[in-house]
């Protein structure tokens, strides 16, 4: 039988290359998405054309209200997204995201039998993001391991991360060495409802310089 593994997947070009590694290891994949107040949308149309590509078994969204939260400009309309470079952690930082969403795949994982759950944090080509750190995945895999039935009966859960350490034109590359399209992906923090990019947010100028510096023509839609 082939092994299973959560994927984490938001449909931007982090994840979907994610998805594709996990599957070139073996893993029959199911792909997680959350839907939690987030302004662009449009990412969760583009997670489930990524899935779909790629042939996952199961793609799921799950709902939660990050919105109700607030502090982020991602979840808060009435703060304005930066169009500009900042120093330190950006107000686009969502208060303990990939925490939840870390265990919301957990919590599926561990119902599907799986031990492998994929992630695509990067602490290299990254905004700041403090949950986008090896001492972040690290303690969460320690978490996993003990906070679980299947982890205190022996079952021994693991967190990949592969995306860690490159930087976004090495993501780039190992997405295209593995056929990905990243034409279907959506990045963007402010993203139309039809997908397309404002270029000028964190994000776009991170994705746009990967492409860049990879020597790769950019698939991104513009508005």
């Amino acid at each position: 039988m082939n092994k299973k593994a959560v994927v984490l997947l938001s449909g931007g070009l982090d994840s979907a290359t994610v998805l594709a590694l996990a599957r070139e290891q073996g893993y029959e994949t199911y792909a997680l998405s959350v839907s939690y107040g987030q302004r662009h949308v449009a990412e969760l149309a583009a997670a489930q054309r990524v899935a779909a590509a790629l042939g996952a078994v199961r793609h799921q969204t799950l709902h939660i209200d990050l919105d109700a939260v607030g502090g982020s400009a991602l979840t808060d309309r009435s703060i304005a997204v930066p169009e500009t470079p900042v120093t330190g952690i950006p107000i686009t930082y969502v208060p303990a995201r990939n925490t939840l969403f870390l265990s919301l795949s957990l919590g599926w994982a561990e119902v599907l039998g799986a031990t492998d759950l994929f992630i695509g944090v990067n602490a290299v080509d990254y905004s700041g993001y403090p949950d986008c750190r090896p001492a972040f995945i690290d303690a969460f895999e320690q978490l996993a391991n003990v906070a679980t039935k299947a982890g205190v009966e022996g079952a021994c859960f693991r967190i990949h991360a592969p995306l860690l350490k490159l930087s976004k034109a090495e993501i780039i590359r190992e997405g295209l060495r593995l056929g990905l399209d990243y034409g279907l992906t959506v990045s963007c923090y402010q993203a139309d409802e039809q997908g397309r990019a404002c270029g000028r947010c964190d994000s776009c100028r991170l994705r746009a310089a990967g492409f860049a510096e990879a020597g790769i023509a950019d698939p991104t839609p513009y508005r």
